[in-house]
Parts: C-alpha cells; structure tokens; sequence
C-alpha cells in the first residue's frame, strides 16, 4: 500500500465512506467531481501510474475494470458512461496510486475527454 492519500484511506488512516469494497480494491466518490457521477475506483495494492504496472497485475487491472462497471450501474449510469486513466502530471494524474474515474449522468461532447 502506498503512502499516498489513496494508501491512507485505504488503510483508515483517513476517514471515507467506500461506495464499495472487496479484497481488491475500493471505490469512492472523488472529492472534485467532474459530472454528477465520479467514483474512484483504487486497487489497494499502491501501482503509481498504470505504466508501472507489471504481468502479475493483469488480473487486478481486469478487476478494476469490472468493478467500474458494477459500481456505474450501482450509481445509475450503468448504461452511459466514462471510464478514464489519467497516467503522469502530463496527462492530468495528480494522486500518483493507479485509480479509475466512473463518470457519468451528464451527456459529454464527442471527441471532447473528460479531466
């Protein structure tokens, strides 16, 4: 687990109210939403940016994909949604813990990337 504010609700260390959890991963509402809907979906195990993750995190990276996909339909956009990595400071990451943002319940322009 990593040190970083993820790692730190992850371990209790900060209070958070999980929209989810199970031996993988948690998910969480973000805390500067981007649409009605934006849950964080964060693997426990502390993976900086999703280049850094290795073959043995294959299957935890499928999980994360389900799980965004479980929780977009607990959150009622199961239907329509975005499911976003940001990967570096380049690309918009400013928590270095591999997380997915779920956003949805808004219609988003096409071709146009949500933060």
């Amino acid at each position: 687990m990593s040190d970083t504010v993820f790692g730190k609700i992850i371990s209790g260390d900060i209070p958070s109210e999980f929209l989810y959890e199970d031996e993988h991963c948690i998910a969480i509402n973000d805390v500067n939403p981007q649409a009605p809907v934006h849950v964080l979906v964060i693997p426990k195990k502390g993976i900086p940016r999703l280049v850094d993750s290795q073959l043995d995190d294959q299957a935890l990276l499928g999980h994360l994909m389900l799980v965004a996909g479980k929780v977009a339909t607990q959150q009622g956009v199961g239907e329509a949604f975005r499911l976003i990595v940001n990967n570096g400071a380049g690309a918009g990451q400013t928590v270095f813990h591999l997380h997915l943002h779920v956003i949805g319940g808004r219609e988003f322009a096409e071709g146009r990337m949500a933060g």
